[in-house]
């Protein structure tokens, strides 16, 4: 017996949305036994990182707050995705998005008004979408793989980041602590939960997802995007520029990102500080995948991961497993994921052995 792959007339519908499924389930089973055979209570850390936070209903605010920014970038990863144009640099465009808005923050810290909070959040947008266009132009102009050059820019920002806030940006208050000094009450977003970290710029992601998921459904622009990512020679043919696609994914993603950042530092952070990447930029690359780089699955995907985020946390704290662990059963979820892919693309079939060959008979005078 063995197995056989057909290649299927058409993807598989039932399989592009159980696949996602099976991943995760994948991820709990096989995680549990990598965890067991090292050592720790593989079933409990499992609970821990999947299960407890949705028990535990004072933990589904920190959920939604570690959502907010694998959405945000998740969505504008899952268009580029989708036009075959990979942006692995979101990590670098949060963070200076989050610069940019700090940056506004810190000039006008002295003054008030309901207009700062919207003016930072518009820096952020405009400081990632500058970072995410640096590759787009490395591309256009000298072919430049946008893999690489996107990713080796967040290194960039980061070393930009650590300058800043160990720098210029030091806060003189803050006993030498490497951060930026604390927003202001009306650099906040405001909190919808009281007691939580539950902010609008989570309602505002939402809404960004959902708006992004009828663009790119039912608009010029979501057509232009697939039709560019599934048949470059078609695009040519129906008018739409490749060149121009880049630079409008790099653009949006690289916004998104920075907004994901100004939210972060707006809301949960209250400032800049060494501990602010949390690798976010690279998680939602998983999250575009697992949600099928649809907007509306992103949402879901987001959620998950949030999960991960939060029940890594009390896995360490209930069980002393290492803080790598989320990442661990991340990076099983991203494996699962795509290597079931193939399912969409073919059936497996179970055939039996092949029938030995025939022996020719002798004939009498032999």
């Amino acid at each position: 017996m063995r197995l056989k792959f057909e290649k299927r007339a058409e993807p598989s519908r039932f399989m592009l949305y159980a696949t996602p499924v099976g991943a995760v389930l994948l991820t709990m089973l096989v995680g549990a036994i990598i965890f067991t055979a090292i050592g720790y209570n593989g079933f409990g850390a499992v609970y821990q990182v999947f299960i407890a936070p949705l028990a535990l209903s004072y933990k589904w605010g920190d959920i939604a707050v570690k959502a907010s920014p694998l959405i945000l970038i998740g969505v504008g990863l899952a268009v580029g995705n989708r036009a075959a144009i990979w942006n692995i640099g979101a990590e670098g465009q949060y963070i200076v998005g989050a610069l940019a808005g700090t940056g506004i923050g810190i000039l006008t810290k002295d003054m008030h008004g309901p207009w700062i909070l919207p003016l930072m959040l518009v820096a952020g947008m405009v400081g990632g979408a500058a970072w995410g266009a640096v590759p787009a132009l490395l591309r256009n102009r000298f072919n430049v793989n946008e893999v690489l050059s996107s990713l080796m820019l967040t290194y960039v920002a980061v070393h930009l980041m650590n300058q800043l806030v160990t720098g210029p940006w030091k806060d003189p208050m803050g006993f030498s602590f490497p951060q930026t000094a604390l927003i202001t009450a009306d650099q906040m977003l405001p909190i919808l939960v009281p007691g939580t970290y539950v902010h609008l710029g989570i309602v505002i992601t939402l809404i960004i997802a959902v708006a992004l998921w009828f663009l790119m459904s039912r608009s010029l622009m979501g057509f232009q995007v697939r039709v560019v990512g599934s048949a470059p020679s078609a695009a040519r043919h129906g008018g739409f520029s490749q060149k121009q696609t880049v630079w409008l994914v790099f653009l949006l993603s690289g916004a998104l990102a920075g907004l994901a950042g100004i939210f972060e530092v707006t809301g949960p952070f209250q400032q800049m500080s060494l501990g602010f990447p949390q690798n976010y930029g690279f998680t939602a690359i998983i999250v575009a995948f697992l949600g099928r780089l649809n907007p509306l699955g992103v949402i879901l995907a987001g959620i998950v991961l949030a999960i991960t985020y939060v029940g890594g946390d009390l896995a360490q704290s209930v069980l002393q497993l290492p803080n790598a662990s989320k990442g661990i059963f991340q990076a099983l979820m991203l494996f699962f994921l795509l290597a079931s892919d193939i399912l969409i693309r073919y059936r497996v079939r179970l055939v039996g052995a092949p029938a030995p060959a025939a022996v020719p008979a002798r004939s009498p005078a032999e």
